[in-house]
């Protein structure tokens, strides 16, 4: 199969399609002109690569997991702290980025779908498919939204200055009910199977619309949606949980969507993010915490850790743990892409040492593994793993989740849980129980773990409400021996830095200052 343009950029053409001739009738440099663009079908397939070249990169898609209980900022100075400690206003930098970086895309996508229409020399069947495409990233962009401020305007065309400091905000029903048509509409002419490695697929599309009606708590119409994926026979668990987030699980069958990148053509540097400050100084932002890493279960009796009958053993912590816990976090003792252990224990005095005073130095004795691809190591600014969006083992835990909560329990749903539990890399304790109360915490738990760092974890925990409850409180870390004392026990805890949380406040982030500023028919969010 061939792979996607998904790089060549829609600036590409602009520069080069301006007048020279009359200065005074230049073609404007920030849009495509229908003058010389929109006449081939070649042009709509350029034009779609370029909506597709505007979804976001490793710190959008990183940084929101860290916005919970599962991870922390070390750089408590940027703006992203702010969002993690829930101390933010309208005016917090980052919360209008991710406004306007989604209407960004929804407006990529709109104009794509206005102007398509201009074109004459293309096949149906390719025009449909490539509108559906762009159907469903503007939907995938409005999920977020929706999740992230509640209501928000529903754009579905070009719109100019003037109508967008006009627009009112849509009720989030009426965005849930455009979500799920929008899907269904574009998952007819979608095919199963992409010629182009990257693009929308049926499957994409109808998992998409899964996990927005999960969002939505339409627990029938996600059950429905994530059952005609399943029922496709297309995707499949990866054997290697670890692979499938390094270049040897790169577009494996497990992957539904995701966002392309390539070395050297169009990279990222996800490396630098997690990486050790004994591998790269001054480049760490997120590390992991004492919720993520007490989520994982014990190997042998699928207990958690909490558990009197577990059989943890808190003086070697990581010892028959669930095995993503060693595939989504270095702790003292792992081997770093240099071949050198990490050691983070105070007093040390390695570069990782937790008590030294350099600001990239992981505060909670962890790093995250998980992205952090040995083959990156000479060069971390040039990564070229995929950024994954969604997977088939969403897929099986929506239609578990559904399934849960409309208490409709049965072989199939403990199948979808244990089909994921059941990888050969992992290979945890079936669930067996089918009390709704136990198997939805067995379920919740499961999300946790399975997808630590890809950027699901704030919307789970805002959609169950329990942001109250698991956010609230210092950072902790890792509980290590006193080298000093053996036999004591020590836990990290950051000092001066507590999370907060509001329940009337936090489920919903603030509509960005400048666009209520900007427009006086949008309401502000409560509370803010």
């Amino acid at each position: 199969m061939k792979n996607i343009g998904i790089y060549c950029m829609l600036l590409c053409i602009v520069l080069n399609v301006s007048c020279k001739k009359d200065l005074l009738n230049t073609l404007p440099k920030d849009r495509l002109s229908s003058e010389l663009f929109w006449k081939t079908q070649e042009d709509a397939i350029i034009a779609s690569n370029g909506v597709y070249s505007v979804l976001g990169n490793q710190w959008r898609y990183t940084s929101m997991d860290a916005f919970t209980d599962i991870g922390h900022f070390i750089l408590q100075w940027r703006g992203e702290s702010e969002i993690e400690k829930n101390t933010y206003n309208a005016s917090n930098g980052v919360i209008g980025g991710e406004w306007s970086y989604y209407y960004t895309l929804i407006r990529s996508s709109n104009d794509f779908l206005d102007k398509v229409e201009l074109i004459k020399e293309i096949d149906p069947t390719i025009k449909k498919r490539l509108i559906a495409e762009m159907k469903t990233i503007r939907s995938f962009a409005y999920i977020n939204l929706t999740m992230l401020f509640g209501d928000v305007p529903l754009v579905v065309k070009p719109i100019n200055v003037t109508e967008a400091k006009e627009i009112t905000r849509t009720a989030t029903k009426e965005i849930w009910d455009f979500i799920s048509k929008e899907l269904t509409d574009a998952s007819v002419d979608l095919p199963e199977v992409q010629e182009e490695v990257g693009r929308i697929t049926k499957g994409a599309a109808l998992g998409l619309k899964a996990r927005g009606m999960l969002y939505a708590g339409r627990y029938k119409e996600a059950k429905e949606a994530a059952n005609q994926v399943i029922k496709m026979g297309v995707y499949k668990i990866h054997p290697s949980y670890k692979e499938l987030f390094d270049y040897a699980g790169k577009n494996s069958s497990e992957i539904i969507f995701a966002r392309q990148y390539a070395k050297d053509v169009a990279a990222h540097s996800i490396f630098t993010f997690f990486t050790a400050n004994s591998l790269f100084t001054q480049a760490c932002q997120v590390v992991p915490t004492k919720s993520l890493v007490d989520a994982y279960e014990m190997k042998t009796t699928g207990l958690p850790i909490e558990n009197s009958a577990s059989g943890f053993n808190p003086f070697k912590p990581y010892e028959n743990r669930d095995p993503r816990l060693k595939y989504t976090v270095f702790v003292s003792g792992d081997i770093l892409a240099n071949g050198k252990p990490l050691n983070t224990i105070p007093g040390n005095g390695s570069a990782d040492d937790i008590t030294i005073s350099a600001e990239n130095v992981t505060s909670s004795g962890w790093y995250f593994k998980k992205w952090v691809s040995n083959s990156d190591f000479a060069n971390p600014w040039n990564s070229g793993l995929n950024l994954i969006y969604l997977r088939y083992a969403e897929i099986l835990l929506i239609y578990a989740e559904a399934s849960i909560e409309l208490n409709e329990i049965d072989n199939s749903v403990l199948n979808a849980i244990n089909e994921v539990r059941a990888r050969q890399d992992v290979n945890m304790p079936k669930v067996i129980t089918t009390n709704q109360s136990e198997l939805r915490e067995r379920l919740r738990r499961e999300r946790n773990v399975e997808f630590a760092m890809e950027g699901l974890r704030l919307f789970d925990i805002r959609r169950w409400k329990t942001a109250e409850k698991v956010i609230p409180g210092p950072v902790k870390g890792m509980t290590y021996e006193n080298p000093k004392s053996p036999g004591q026990l020590v836990t990290v805890q950051l000092s001066g830095y507590v999370k907060e949380f509001k329940s009337d406040k936090n489920y919903l982030w603030p509509i960005p200052f400048n666009e209520i500023l900007l427009n006086k028919n949008l309401t502000q969010n409560k509370g803010y």
